[in-house]
């Protein structure tokens, strides 16, 4: 019989507050999520494609029934932190379930143990019912469901599965959600009273009533149906312990090479869960793709099909780092190996993309093609590159190509909010273009290129997003400060920054702070004793921080509008940002460089995890508001676990015993230990210099052939200049501004040249350099 209620309501995922994420490591490609004591999304057959929403249990009998879900009485163990083997025990005056979870390490079956006991004083007889919510190819829509004489089956697109049980089920039905499905039935009628066979192209769940109380559920995936019953069935005639020591085993040989020496117990566990937290969030298929979070955020409230299962380069290259830090190298060759093959044709890559390299969202962000870079740098300064290093230069090659021809702005920062230039994005961007030049990757004219730019950039930090006595500053007592981003056409004195998610908010450019300085400091390009340093932690000290019972939090910035409403509702376009514990790891970072005890930062972070060990995006923190489970240093709805906070955690504490963050290379500290003047100011109209000194030099660039036409102090002794190739396909005319005779300004346009077509064009507009005066000594005067 059809269940009534087509389609059903509108599909949601399950909350994003997980309890833990596991996977095995052979050739089965099942990921699963537990949350609130059941099973969450499971995903099949890469990492990036959720198929269920949840897997729960209903416990029924004698006119009673609860859904254990919902009671949230239970306690989750595993044997050691770095071995994802939940163990979860559901506590209840009538019952006791116990449940047993892991991933057949040899088919793409999900197997959970279970065991009911009847603790009812009044005895009498308990059924367990499993309640299975399939959400096949990353969506609640459009699936069908069926219950066959072997177990419970779903379809949707090319994607199918099978939900089967040693001893079988007593009866079971398909029906809609919110109308039709299991849940519904026991909530009107109190027990189990709809048997309907099929629900057809809609949002379905499937109910099975267990025949024994104690037995093995397998949960397999396949293209069809058949190959689903097969899996699952030949999983439970294989038997739940001969997986489960072929798990163990695993897992315990992928743990050996981790190094976590002379931590403290809590530490070291939380290194090791943070680390095989990193390594669920790979990919089999495709190895060294490494998604963000197996979760969706709010994901309770929407039927996102991208969330946060999805391969950010950025968040990808910390993980990358962490696993470094703590020496599992292959890991991080592994993910190198990954990034070669999905770089862009021009050198950047996809804002993200799914394991198989399809991008879903195709913005650029400058930082994610730095990152990668620097992995690859570090890989060599370890002598761990091998024979991937032909590969490795070619992608450092078109990777910094892309930089040089684009940088400094970046169409996107770190936050996927703003275009502008960020510091936090320009350290990584300066960084890479050093470590490019001195690891050997680079060709020598390019590098001498690469070396100049860097040079040039970094002497211009401060001229970028950098500002001086501003009202923020008077206020604090600071002399100056570092801001998040500097808007384009703009530097951090002038314009305004659009605040995403706060409606038509915006903010001036000084005005806006954010923890992106600090990786100023952490890559070696400034002291984490400098003034400007100090004084801009100071700030963000007194206006990002906030205090919780679990210790200090910072947020993203001011005004940051990627939160929960306040009054709790989830994110939907608009609300408050909370805070995040990723940035713990980053101001204790900068404080262990500055001398400080960076002890109370890696505290907040553990504090923050869930009961089991998920670091979560954010932390709620306002006042508590109970029925949304929302406390004060707490998880909010946001993504959990992130990888991004468990690779921050691991850096944080290695770099605790160490003495120095992993990410410094020491051909970048070296080369900025003392102030270096550039020799050349590089002017790119995307970053037009503000002056130059009458005693420099200035490389006027552009992508393409052109001639320059140059005039001074006010387009007097006016000349052309032939362009000529400069490093990276750029082409420029370098000018000794000494020799040009000028006393104020400088003046030029452009005239483009199409060497296939012999055309010349003007640029269309004209551009003036001022020259900065000299001291007494010929220096420019400040």
């Amino acid at each position: 019989m059809n269940a009534p209620g087509w389609p059903g309501i509108a599909p949601t995922w399950a909350s994003s507050a997980k309890d833990m994420v596991g996977t095995a490591l052979g050739a089965g490609r099942v990921w699963y999520t537990l949350g609130f004591g059941i099973l969450n999304e499971v995903y099949w057959p890469a990492c990036s494609t959720p198929q269920i929403r949840d897997l729960g249990f209903i416990v029924a009998g004698n006119g009673f029934w609860t859904e254990v879900k919902r009671e949230n009485r239970y306690r989750l163990s595993t044997p050691a932190p770095d071995l994802p083997l939940p163990k979860v025990v559901h506590r209840h005056p009538r019952y006791r379930l116990e449940l047993e979870v892991l991933a057949d390490p040899w088919r793409d079956v999900l197997l959970i143990r279970y065991r009911l006991e009847n603790r009812s004083p009044a005895g009498g007889d308990l059924k367990l019912y499993a309640l299975l919510a399939p959400h096949l190819q990353g969506s609640g829509h459009g699936n069908s469901a069926r219950v066959l004489p072997r177990g419970l089956a779903a379809v949707g697109g090319d994607s199918a599965l099978m939900l089967a049980a040693d001893h079988g089920f007593s009866r079971a039905s398909a029906g809609y959600v919110g109308d039709s499905d299991g849940w519904q039935d026991f909530h009107r009628h109190g027990a189990m009273t709809w048997e309907y066979s099929q629900a057809v192209d809609g949002n379905v769940a499937l109910l099975g009533e267990l025949t024994a109380a104690e037995g093995v559920l397998a949960l397999g995936f396949a293209g069809t149906v058949e190959g689903a019953q097969t899996l699952a069935l030949s999983s439970l005639v294989k038997g739940f312990e001969g997986a489960r020591t072929a798990f163990v085993d695993g897992w315990r040989q992928w743990a050996r090479p981790l190094r976590c020496a002379d931590m403290t117990p809590e530490v070291e566990q939380a290194v090791r869960r943070a680390a095989t937290v990193l390594k669920i969030h790979g990919d089999r298929a495709f190895p060294g793709a490494l998604v963000a979070s197996l979760s969706v955020p709010w994901g309770d409230t929407r039927d996102d099909p991208g969330g946060y299962h999805l391969v950010w380069p950025r968040d990808a290259v910390e993980a990358g780092f962490a696993m470094l830090a703590c020496e599992h190298r292959a890991e991080a060759r592994s993910m190198l190996a990954y990034l070669a093959a999905t770089q862009q044709a021009d050198g950047h890559w996809a804002q993200n993309f799914f394991a198989d390299g399809r991008p879903y969202w195709t913005g650029i962000q400058l930082d994610e093609t730095a990152l990668p870079v620097l992995l690859a740098a570090k890989l060599d300064q370890l002598d761990a590159l091998g024979d991937m290093r032909h590969a490795a230069i070619a992608m450092v090659r078109c990777a910094l190509r892309f930089i040089a021809r684009h940088g400094p702005l970046s169409p996107q920062d770190r936050w996927e909010e703003n275009p502008g230039i960020s510091p936090f994005t320009l350290a990584a961007c300066i960084a890479a273009l050093v470590a490019g030049a001195e690891h050997g990757f680079l060709d020598p004219a390019d590098a001498a290129h690469a070396l100049s730019l860097a040079d040039d950039w970094n002497a211009r930090v401060e001229s970028w997003v950098y500002v001086r006595d501003t009202a923020l500053d008077r206020e604090h007592g600071t002399a100056g400060h570092y801001v998040r981003i500097a808007p384009p056409g703009h530097n951090a004195q002038s314009g305004d920054v659009a605040v995403r998610n706060r409606g038509r908010m915006c903010l001036s450019a000084e005005n806006l702070l954010g923890l992106e300085y600090l990786y100023l400091v952490r890559l070696g390009l400034r002291a984490a004793d400098d003034p400007r340093i100090r004084d801009t932690t100071r700030l963000v000290d007194a206006l990002l921080r906030v205090e919780t019972p679990h210790g200090a939090y910072y947020h993203r910035y001011n005004e940051d509008g990627y939160g929960e409403r306040a009054d709790g509702r989830a994110f939907d376009g608009t609300g408050i940002g909370r805070a995040w514990p990723l940035l713990c790891g980053e101001r204790g970072q900068q404080a262990l460089l500055a001398g400080e005890d960076a002890k109370p930062y890696l505290d907040a972070m553990l504090a923050s995890a869930s009961p089991g060990g998920m670091l979560p995006e954010q932390v709620w923190d306002s006042a508590p508001i109970a029925e949304r489970r929302l406390l004060p240093g707490r998880p909010t709805g946001s993504a959990m676990p992130l990888v991004w906070a468990h690779a921050e955690l691991i850096k944080l504490a290695t770099a605790m015993h160490c003495g120095q963050p992993i990410e410094c290379l020491p051909a970048v500290a070296d080369r900025y230990r003392k102030p270096r003047p550039p020799a050349a100011t590089h002017w790119r109209e995307q970053a037009p210099c503000n002056a130059v000194s009458r005693n420099g030099t200035l490389l006027v660039e552009a992508q393409a052939p052109f001639v320059l036409h140059l005039g001074v102090d006010g387009w007097q002794r006016i000349g052309d200049h032939d362009s000529r190739p400069t490093g990276f396909g750029l082409y420029g005319v370098r000018l000794d501004v000494a020799r040009l005779g000028a006393q104020h300004t400088l003046e030029f346009t452009r005239r483009y040249i199409d060497e296939s077509a012999g055309e010349r064009g003007w640029e269309g507009r004209d551009w003036q350099v001022p020259l900065l005066p000299l001291d007494q000594h010929g220096n420019p005067a400040a």
